[in-house]
């Protein structure tokens, strides 16, 4: 879930604004321009020119070229767990990340072209996909550890690790999003993004109960 959108971002100043602007208008030249010639033949100079900044500007923000067709929102992940670690405890696991997750894909229709180029060039370039793949399981990694966190109530000062429960939710729930997008993809007309992804968590939170015949 490396797509992520702006609006979900947590508060800041119009400085920090304007860096997630920059970072994102960055990022959507870099995928723009791979799918249109291929991620092996798009430079910095061009994805910089893209975007209309310097190349010291966009090396402010990515490390390296191949970062900006990978990495879309940084911050993406952060906030999110800070959803889910700020969620009333009333809720449970499931619903704390339900309702992160809701907030960072709020978007998701609109940002649905660039998703699906997005996973174009991945896929178009193994090294890519590799690297993609690697990001994807770093990020359902940092969140079972906050999901870890929210069920033993230490703020993160006790314990070992997550545990089966907490990685098998960030796993689960990324396969929802997954799941959620493909299927409002191929049917677009019948309902909107966030109602598909809110009918999965409820099946989720349902115990995925058959569906009746």
């Amino acid at each position: 879930m490396q797509l992520m959108s702006e609006k979900g971002a947590a508060g800041g100043g119009l400085r920090e604004r304007k860096k997630r602007a920059t970072r994102a208008a960055l990022a959507e030249a870099a995928v723009r321009l791979a799918a249109e010639h291929g991620a092996e033949k798009v430079t910095v100079e061009a994805i910089s020119a893209a975007a209309g900044v310097s190349v010291r500007t966009f090396f402010n923000y990515f490390e390296s070229r191949d970062d900006a067709f990978v990495v879309i929102d940084a911050d993406a992940g952060a906030r999110m767990r800070r959803a889910v670690l700020d969620a009333p405890a009333d809720l449970s696991p499931l619903a704390a990340l339900r309702e992160a997750m809701a907030a960072e894909l709020a978007e998701a229709e609109q940002q649905h072209e660039l998703w699906r180029l997005h996973a174009q060039v991945l896929h178009a370039s193994p090294h890519l996909l590799a690297r993609g793949v690697g990001a994807h399981m770093a990020a359902e990694a940092d969140l079972a550890d906050v999901i870890a966190v929210r069920l033993r109530g230490d703020g993160g000062t006790g314990g070992t690790g997550p545990g089966l429960y907490p990685r098998l939710l960030a796993a689960v729930a990324g396969a929802a999003v997954r799941t959620s997008m493909d299927h409002w993809s191929a049917h677009q007309e019948e309902a909107a993004f966030l109602d598909v992804f809110h009918e999965v968590f409820t099946l989720l939170a349902a115990g995925l109960p058959a569906p009746s015949a």
